[in-house]
């Protein structure tokens, strides 16, 4: 009996320290649950890395407006990546920021380091993504086309039920996607992009390495188009492109449209 009452403080202290780390267990497991539940699907947006017009000594980069009005959409449901074809920083072009969505998106402390360290595509895993955006702006005339990775990125998401969108000279992205059956992505698809007659306007046709509208179309896409400058955006399922700047904001509601159906 004397030796059971020397005991019992050791057992009880047994006790207590058992029923607290069942109890630390049991909320690292609850807090486990709690963040994988409220984990948000993502979204991967493509800027371009080149920063010149040809040889004409003007710069470009990715038109601001073409990544934030689908990024002031679609940012309270989806968690939104960036990638280039080199990753690291993204020059910028069409910089207005009198356009509230654009100020919102460039004073966002998040999106400057984002855009200032894009992924690379071999840090990207496509099974992440539920949709992938490519930003339209006249670099990626020259550095969209020439990314094998990003074709098979794009095409993997797609495959994956996935949406793919593009806007204005974003659809040179698309030109090169082929799927597992050895088909462009595009063939046979209604899309749009920058058109013959804007390239016309801002007197960029002998510059720019190929005409977008015509090179959509010689992969078997159904291009069509509305006036220049004025908003055109074409939904063909899970393939969604627009024409211009202004039809930026569309393009991100056709996508959070077509998201929303699964």
């Amino acid at each position: 009996m004397h030796m059971l009452r020397k005991l019992m403080p050791i057992l009880l202290l047994g006790l207590l320290i058992t029923g607290c780390n069942q109890k630390h267990k049991s909320h690292s497991v609850k807090t486990a649950i709690t963040t994988n539940e409220t984990a948000r699907p993502k979204i991967l947006f493509v800027l371009t890395n080149h920063d010149q017009k040809g040889d004409t000594g003007e710069k470009t980069g990715f038109f601001l407006s073409e990544a934030a009005h689908p990024w002031e959409v679609l940012k309270d449901k989806y968690d939104i990546d960036f990638v280039s074809p080199l990753g690291g920083k993204a020059p910028v072009d069409g910089f207005d920021l009198s356009d509230p969505v654009n100020k919102e998106f460039w004073d966002n402390p998040e999106i400057q380091y984002k855009i200032n360290h894009t992924l690379k595509p071999s840090e990207i895993n496509p099974d992440d993504y539920v949709a992938i955006h490519f930003v339209g702006g006249h670099g990626a005339m020259w550095d969209f086309p020439q990314s094998q990775q990003l074709a098979e990125i794009a095409a993997k998401i797609y495959e994956h039920h996935g949406v793919v969108s593009a806007v204005c000279h974003g659809p040179a992205g698309l030109v090169n996607i082929k799927l597992d059956n050895g088909s462009y992505l595009i063939a046979g698809k209604k899309v749009t992009g920058f058109s013959d007659e804007e390239e016309s306007a801002v007197k960029l046709t002998k510059v720019v390495p190929f005409l977008l509208e015509d090179k959509l179309k010689e992969r078997g896409a159904e291009y069509s188009s509305s006036p220049k400058f004025t908003e055109h955006v074409v939904h063909d399922g899970r393939l969604i492109t627009g024409q211009n700047p202004q039809s930026a904001k569309k393009v991100g509601e056709e996508v959070l449209n077509e998201l929303q159906k699964n």
